[in-house]
């Protein structure tokens, strides 16, 4: 069934008690349970359905979407952790399985971990798979340094923040160069600093280079104008410029030497203000 795991268009072969069947591309039918009818709806009518298997393992078809189809990542939590295996919450009633065999490292409820929605063909049932280093793509030729990127912030180590990038693609973020609260599920704008030969990509949350500081300057000067005046200058503290501006002090300098050259701010022993 092609169907499965996917968000397909089928109309509505016919009607029986417990809600209608719907018409497969290999000429077999699903059934939608009454309660995804609204009730006015006929046959020949087609409806944009989810298809899974329910709790006994028969195809079934839902109105609602799960945060991952078939092959796509998404961060899922724990929701119960057994013997054979955990279950995820993937925004549908009946949870994902994520078997031992397929994880990663062991997980905990209330977790939330990487996942991939995949399909065991010994029980044509679908999976969660957390083992997501098997599924990233190394083909990185598609970007290149400075590039602005949507990343989806799923793991922290050591190092860093581990971030998906464009769905399939792994990025981090080092711990010295986050300036703002982080957290596991955000998704953030990144710029690619570093395309690795391990093709693996480092990414920071500011933009590259000279955009990075007129951007800077632009936020610091709104900043300025709200109350005319901010308590900051270029002998202030790293984690105090952080805590008001979200930066290091390094870009906030250069930031506030671009402004002083163009006489937008004047900079005094107790901070920045307006000319």
């Amino acid at each position: 069934m092609k169907e499965l795991g996917l968000i397909s268009t089928l109309s509505i072969n016919r009607f029986t008690d417990n809600g209608a069947y719907l018409q497969l591309s290999d000429a077999g039918e699903v059934l939608i349970p009454k309660r995804y009818l609204k009730g006015d709806e006929k046959e020949g009518d087609v409806l944009e359905v989810f298809v899974y298997t329910d709790s006994e393992d028969r195809p079934v078809a839902v109105t609602d979407r799960p945060v991952a189809l078939l092959d796509e990542f998404a961060l899922m939590q724990v929701k119960d952790v057994t013997p054979i295996g955990a279950f995820l919450d993937w925004g549908l009633e009946k949870d994902l399985f994520l078997p031992n065999s397929e994880m990663r490292q062991q997980v905990d409820k209330g977790d939330k971990v990487l996942t991939i929605v995949c399909l065991d063909h010994r029980t044509n049932r679908l999976i969660g798979v957390t083992k997501y280093e098997d599924f990233i793509l190394s083909d990185t030729s598609i970007f290149q340094e400075g590039q602005e990127v949507q990343a989806l912030v799923f793991d922290r180590t050591d190092l860093g923040f581990k971030v998906l990038i464009a769905g399939f693609y792994e990025g981090l973020v080092y711990e010295n160069e986050v300036f703002q609260e982080l957290e596991i599920g955000q998704t953030v704008t990144a710029f690619i600093k570093k395309i690795r030969e391990d093709n693996k990509m480092d990414v920071q949350l500011t933009p590259i280079g000279r955009q990075k500081y007129e951007e800077g300057a632009d936020f610091i000067l709104a900043k300025v104008k709200e109350t005319g005046f901010l308590p900051l200058s270029d002998k202030s503290d790293p984690d105090s410029i952080r805590e008001h501006l979200g930066m290091s002090k390094k870009q906030f300098k250069q930031c506030i030497g671009q402004l002083y050259k163009k006489k937008k701010i004047v900079i005094r022993e107790d901070g920045i203000h307006l000319p």
